[in-house]
């Protein structure tokens, strides 16, 4: 019969607790986790995993997950949630879907979940691994874990962070480090940066990398004329996509349009901004309201994710000239989208975007300003960029992530051991 876990919050037991809406949907996968012999038991935090609401780590879980389970059907894969879950998360018969109390998105939360509700899991059920593709770690817990660093941005930017969040941060992370079996992370630079910051052995880290998701994918003459006839009256536009934070440096790229546009009258271009506000924003509000071009930004918000793809494959080039990022997706999409992309040459953008990229100083709105210049007077310059961001993207692929990942998660599980003699 379908179930969910709960982990009492009053007991401190795991308690069973029945789920009529899913008792249909999960019934016959239940039976089948039931009477199948599994060769290994691994848990994984799942709590990213949120219908409509997944960031890029969240896309990295789902992506990485799906394949692995798929892949690998003689192991039973426990993916813990902190809320009620969405079955199309539940990739296969060999996955046991459980809910831990509490929610968990706040430092103390955190805490809360993965020290005594993840770890009371862990510890009453005997796994042999624990796979957290958001790099937190159950300190509590002996099982043996592997641990998703993506990258350590507040180390490099700390107010860029709220205070309590860069506490759990600061005192934390150092320690997930250490508690880990092995480390993954999504590029050479992120490798660096933990092995600097943390003193953990470049040994025991594997790069994984990261990919653009499949939805991205260039778009017919006529489905380009429709994207932009919809969002910026016909006419050819830059975009940016991210979160509206001051670490992507939103500030300098709307000023590098503006001083485009000044310096280029016969410019048509508009700018899209495809991302929800953060906070710390006042300064960009102010950049805003001084803006000459100001009518010609066009701010959508949060956008799903089929719609962000056209988005992207309707645009005459993507901005993302970020001061850091451990990975840095975006180009990428842009890329295989045939779309240039104009970008940072710092932290690991160069890395993941080759010569498939244009790049300029991102704290010189003046040089940012010249790429966008530089693109709209060379159309040769244009179709070079995306001819190689097409072969640059194609090196990047999920299937490849969840391999690497998967070859980690080997290493930190090492051999089955065999039975005892006389025992089953």
């Amino acid at each position: 019969m379908a179930v969910s876990l709960y982990l009492c919050a009053l007991c401190d037991t795991v308690c069973w607790a029945f789920d009529p809406v899913r008792l249909y949907q999960e019934k016959i996968a239940f039976i089948s986790v039931s009477i199948m012999a599994y060769t290994r038991k691994i848990a994984v935090n799942t709590r990213l995993l949120l219908k409509d609401k997944m960031d890029g780590i969240g896309y990295f879980t789902y992506e990485t997950l799906m394949r692995i389970v798929r892949r690998n059907p003689d192991i039973e894969f426990h993916f813990l949630f902190d809320r009620p879950y969405d079955p199309m998360f539940v990739f296969g018969d060999n996955v046991v879907p459980v809910v831990l109390f509490p929610p968990s998105r706040h430092p103390f939360l955190w805490y809360w979940w993965f020290d005594w509700s993840v770890a009371g899991y862990l510890n009453k059920n005997k796994f042999d691994l624990f796979l957290s593709p958001d790099g937190y770690c159950s300190l509590r817990s002996s099982t043996p874990t592997v641990a998703v660093m993506h990258d350590i941005a507040y180390e490099h930017y700390p107010d860029y962070v709220p205070w309590m969040t860069m506490k759990y941060y600061k005192y934390f992370m150092p320690r997930f480090a250490k508690h880990a079996k092995r480390i993954a992370t999504v590029s050479e630079y992120s490798k660096a940066d933990i092995v600097k910051y943390y003193g953990v052995s470049p040994d025991k880290i594997d790069v994984v990398y990261s990919a653009a998701k499949d939805n991205f994918e260039p778009a017919t003459t006529e489905e380009r004329d429709a994207i932009r006839t919809k969002y910026s009256d016909g006419k050819p536009y830059l975009i940016f996509v991210g979160s509206i934070h001051p670490r992507k440096n939103l500030k300098n790229m709307l000023l590098a349009f503006d001083a485009h546009r000044k310096t280029r009258p016969d410019s048509v271009l508009k700018f899209i901004v495809a991302g929800a506000f953060g906070w710390q924003n006042s300064e960009l509000k102010s950049i805003i309201d001084n803006m000459q071009y100001k009518a010609d930004v066009i701010f959508l918000g949060r956008q799903p994710l089929d719609e962000l793809a056209r988005l992207i494959a309707g645009a005459f080039a993507l901005l993302y000239l970020s001061v850091f990022e451990g990975f840095g997706v975006p180009p990428l999409e842009a890329m295989r989208s045939r779309v240039p992309a104009i970008t940072s040459p710092i932290s690991s953008l160069p890395e993941i975007s080759g010569d498939g990229a244009l790049y300029a100083d991102p704290l010189n709105p003046t040089a940012i300003g010249d790429a966008i210049t530089s693109l709209w007077d060379s159309p040769s310059l244009r179709k070079d960029l995306i001819g190689k961001g097409a072969v640059r993207a194609r090196r990047f692929t999920w299937d490849r992530t969840a391999t690497l990942l998967w070859d980690c998660c080997l290493k930190a599980l090492g051999p089955i051991q065999p039975s005892p003699k006389g025992k089953a």
